[in-house]
């Protein structure tokens, strides 16, 4: 299979390899590369493809990546990237008399227009005949050099050494633009629990959303997920205990008004109002993909029905106007707070139940960063982990889990969550790293003015 180069976009490193990987699966597209060769703080990733469309295939709808070319020649020095173009004399024939550009750009360092130019100038023993069109060309080439990362700050100013060169024929760009026409500040109702426009779509892409599918978000809130996913042709729905986020503050704000600011009314089925650990669904295996950001206490406390204290004796049962309080329309239902961990068990119980085989979940996981081991992730016998990806925050962080339901769901299996860790008795240094999360997140604040407060004395 030929070599091609990705480039990257410099943001969310530990994400773009689990979403490209995803959108292989999405596109059938085999691929094959070496993982030593990938790293976080580079941009440029070597891979192998079988053709030109099946970069086109992956890259089309990829967030996370930026260009992706036909690599004709690679190297330390431009001596040994023109050996490697030259070698590869055969690819240049069907570029010969159509209108091209050169662009050239660095990594870690910026390049003058002198510099670029000179660059440029460098391979013009390619011979094309064709017009140089810089505004709408047939075929465009790429110039990448690979500084160091910092390598400005490192060298006082001073032009580093280049580390590699790549030089290659432009095959396909990516969907970064869709990163604004979501972009929050240009949506017409917000929450507090809105997500990010640019993880939005790459979770959708991670959940494999497509046209015809079924995607499900049990935590919909203002519906950040049904807008992205719906966007790749799926059909979206979601439910949330608290309908005042899906309703928003009026007729003209609310999840339905962004719905029709991005002209996804066919898509976008519908959010309804329920606990979901009592949900309506009588049936199993008939969703294509869960996506949901389970609320953490945060941002939004985690509620679900029932009394907080349960041994209370229950009250004498009430009416109105002869009518029984549970049975009236403003009759809004005790609830009881609801523990992270527990959220996950029911989230992954739920997604074994009502995912088809091979539909995935996609959430986020809140984890102190000190307490974080891989066991931390929920396991679930019909389930299997696809990917975990970290976005840190400092002292905590959030992970982007992606399962797979591998198996049909068994009534006598369930998740398992290292249970001698979730009491409240355990050791600290062996808790779950999002168990009682809530309470750990506002600590935080609480030990670092103790901490002033001793410094300062």
């Amino acid at each position: 299979m030929p070599f091609y180069l990705i480039q990257f976009a410099q943001s969310h490193d530990e994400f773009r390899l689990p979403e490209f990987e995803s959108l292989a699966v999405l596109e059938n597209v085999k691929y094959n590369y070496s993982k030593d060769n990938y790293r976080l703080d580079n941009p440029y990733f070597k891979v192998e493809l079988e053709s030109d469309e099946d970069a086109r295939k992956i890259v089309k709808r990829s967030i996370l990546v930026k260009k992706i070319y036909e690599l004709w020649g690679e190297g330390k020095n431009y001596d040994e990237v023109n050996e490697q173009v030259v070698a590869n004399k055969a690819k240049w024939a069907d570029y010969q008399h159509l209108s091209f550009k050169f662009s050239v750009s660095a990594f870690g360092w910026t390049l003058t227009a002198k510099e670029q130019l000179k660059i440029i100038n460098s391979f013009s023993y390619l011979g094309f005949e064709g017009d140089i069109d810089l505004k709408n060309p047939q075929v465009k080439f790429g110039v990448l050099e690979d500084y160091e990362q910092g390598a400005f700050h490192t060298h006082d100013g001073k032009p580093p050494s280049c580390q590699h060169i790549y030089m290659g024929r432009l095959v396909a760009s990516g969907s970064r633009d869709l990163v604004q026409k979501y972009n929050l500040k240009k949506r017409h109702y917000l929450g507090t629990t809105s997500m990010d426009a640019e993880l939005s779509l790459v979770m959708a892409n991670q959940a494999l959303a497509s046209s015809g599918k079924l995607v499900y978000d049990p935590f919909v809130g203002t519906g950040s997920f049904l807008f992205t996913c719906a966007h790749f042709g799926s059909f979206t729905m979601g439910s949330d205990i608290d309908g005042r986020q899906i309703r928003g503050k009026s007729k003209d704000r609310g999840v339905k008004s962004n719905i029709e600011q991005y002209n996804l009314q066919g898509r976008v089925l519908d959010s309804l109002v329920f606990d979901v650990t009592k949900n309506p669904w009588r049936c199993d295996n008939w969703l294509d993909a869960i996506v949901t950001d389970p609320p953490y206490g945060v941002r939004a406390g985690a509620k679900r029905l029932g009394r907080k204290d349960e041994d209370k004796k229950p009250l004498q049962l009430r009416s109105y106007e002869g009518v029984p309080m549970h049975l009236r329309p403003d009759y809004y239902p005790p609830t009881k707070p609801y523990e992270m961990s527990e959220v996950l068990s029911d989230l992954l119980e739920f997604s074994a139940k009502h995912l088809r085989i091979g539909g995935r979940l996609v959430y986020w996981l809140p984890t102190v960063v000190d307490e974080y081991s891989n066991t931390d992730v929920p396991q679930h016998p019909s389930m299997v982990l696809i990917s975990n990806s970290e976005q840190n925050f400092g002292q905590w962080s959030r992970r982007l889990i992606t399962m797979e339901k591998v198996k049909p769901w068994d009534a006598n299996e369930h998740t398992t969550i290292t249970h001698s860790t979730v009491s409240e008795a355990a050791d600290a240094s062996k808790s779950l790293g999002h168990y009682l999360f809530r309470e750990k997140y506002f600590s935080f604040g609480r030990q670092e003015e103790e901490t002033q407060e001793s410094t300062s004395k």
